[in-house]
């Protein structure tokens, strides 16, 4: 099992604080965010860490870990951050966004899943992003299941409550023969083309989990009760979780 966290990115929204280093190395509730998911993958029996930064690199210095680089880091985001560790890829991964915080029960539930492409699901997500927010609605994506939990749509704007069954933390796992479907999937991508308004290197993670599936491969949604916070802003960093 390998995990990959992808931490290339400043975080302008939480400046001055990201003016000198990195948004995964903000401090929420006086410890790193990187520092609280590598002590959460090694407590879940994860060593094989990779991390790809970007911004202020230099700064993200820590032990027993791997690194990959995205030099493109200020006009990127998460899908070419991850696919700038194509060369470490392994048959198993997990894969984090390294702007959050989270629960080892999350994690675990990943690991206990037998499907190829897994996606923890947050299900109490509207509870949380209250304490975040007035307006959940207003920052949440859409999460479309089937009565199997497999995800048909996800990462849209949505109208109502009614169109998000969960919501996608930024957390999930591949599998054996998938790594090298994505691979395949992600390569005979056309470059010139806007995916959902961007351009690819631009592209949303959630816009290529959904190319995944239109092309037709199942992904599973592991529904999750667990605490987790995403660190956006500098009011993030004042919502008391149990961490």
């Amino acid at each position: 099992m390998r995990a990959i966290i992808l931490a290339a990115g400043e975080g302008k929204r939480l400046r001055p604080l990201t003016v000198g280093k990195p948004k995964c190395l903000v401090e929420y509730k006086g410890k790193p965010l990187l520092d609280y998911q590598l002590e959460v993958l090694r407590k879940c029996g994860i060593k094989d860490i990779v991390i790809v930064k970007g911004y202020k690199a230099e700064k993200v210095l820590r032990e027993g870990v791997q690194f990959a680089f995205n030099k493109d880091f200020d006009s990127t985001n998460m899908v070419h951050s991850f696919f700038c560790a194509e060369e470490l890829f392994h048959d198993d991964m997990i894969v984090s966004y390294g702007d959050i915080v989270y629960e080892a029960c999350i994690l675990k539930s990943l690991l206990n899943s037998m499907d190829d492409f897994s996606i923890a699901v947050s299900m109490n997500w509207k509870e949380l992003w209250e304490k975040r927010m007035e307006d959940p609605l207003s920052d949440a994506e859409t999460m479309k299941m089937d009565k199997n939990d497999f995800i048909y749509e996800l990462g849209q704007k949505p109208s109502s409550f009614a169109e998000i069954q969960g919501q996608y933390i930024g957390l999930f796992r591949i599998k054996g023969k998938m790594v090298e479907t994505i691979k395949k999937i992600y390569q005979g991508l056309d470059r010139r083309a806007n995916y959902e308004g961007r351009k690819m290197e631009e592209m949303f993670m959630t816009t290529f989990i959904q190319i995944i599936i239109n092309q037709g491969y199942p992904v599973k949604g592991i529904k999750t009760l667990g605490e987790w916070i995403e660190i956006d802003s500098i009011n993030d960093l004042k919502v008391n979780y149990n961490f």
